[in-house]
């Protein structure tokens, strides 16, 4: 499900559950976390998080989202990438949506092919993401384009998000690959640390209390069910606010 292969100084970690497009469930994030152990403890000085059979991630498992637990789990491995100490990469084809976009803008950097996409379709769920999330995605690629992802789950495409500078480099997972071997080739120390104080200029700051009524009102609603229920059955889901 996670497939972790250390390549010299570059670990390369692929998601890898093709029959859902790679969605997270339980296991594969624990499986995440443990590849960001690995990496660790091999004293890597790159990562390179990827997906397979032609998708980076589409989100969350729906089959078993229903609870915090789930989101708790996701936080740790986004921690995991923002904190790691060395620069870490999505190399990003076909979809990166939902949880698959807060991966990706975890990391450090981003390489994504020209058709990939980015968004975060939790309006269609009657599901929230959480504060940082937001943060990160509305500081690097603008408020415009953050309130059209989340507020109407437009789709960003990969050209168009390397226009914005949400992506950085535009193609495969060899260009992804060739990149953190250059980054690898750098001096660790002077990376590490630079990281660091690129980190400390963007803080994470306590979640306001009103994002977080939102947040668990979202999470404990009749409209999560719905949602839910209508994209197993496949139909149009009917939110009632409540």
């Amino acid at each position: 499900m996670i497939h972790y292969d250390q390549r010299g100084r570059v670990a390369l970690v692929t998601i890898d559950r093709p029959e859902r497009r790679n969605a997270l469930d339980h296991d594969s994030l624990a499986g995440l976390e443990g590849a960001l152990g690995r990496a660790t403890e091999a004293a890597s000085r790159a990562l390179v998080l990827t997906g397979a059979g032609g998708h980076f991630c589409s989100g969350a498992d729906l089959s078993g989202v229903e609870d915090t637990e789930f989101v708790q789990a996701l936080n740790r491995v986004l921690a995991g990438l923002r904190d790691a100490p060395f620069p870490t990469i999505a190399a990003v084809e076909g979809f990166a949506l939902g949880a698959g976009t807060q991966l990706a803008v975890a990391c450090d950097l981003r390489v994504a092919t020209p058709d990939a996409r980015f968004g975060v379709p939790a309006a269609k769920l009657g599901l929230m993401v959480d504060w940082w999330t937001v943060q990160r995605a509305a500081s690097m690629c603008g408020q415009g384009t953050a309130r059209a992802m989340f507020l109407t789950t437009e789709q960003l495409p990969g050209e168009r998000a390397f226009e914005l500078g949400l992506v950085q480099r535009l193609g495969g997972l060899d260009d992804a690959l060739g990149w953190a071997e250059e980054i690898a080739a750098l001096a660790p120390l002077t990376v590490q640390g630079l990281k660091l104080g690129l980190n400390l200029t963007e803080p994470v700051p306590p979640t306001p209390d009103a994002y977080v009524d939102a947040f668990r009102r979202a999470w404990s609603s009749e409209d999560l069910q719905e949602g839910l229920a209508a994209f197993r059955e496949r139909r149009k889901p009917e939110f009632r606010g409540r």
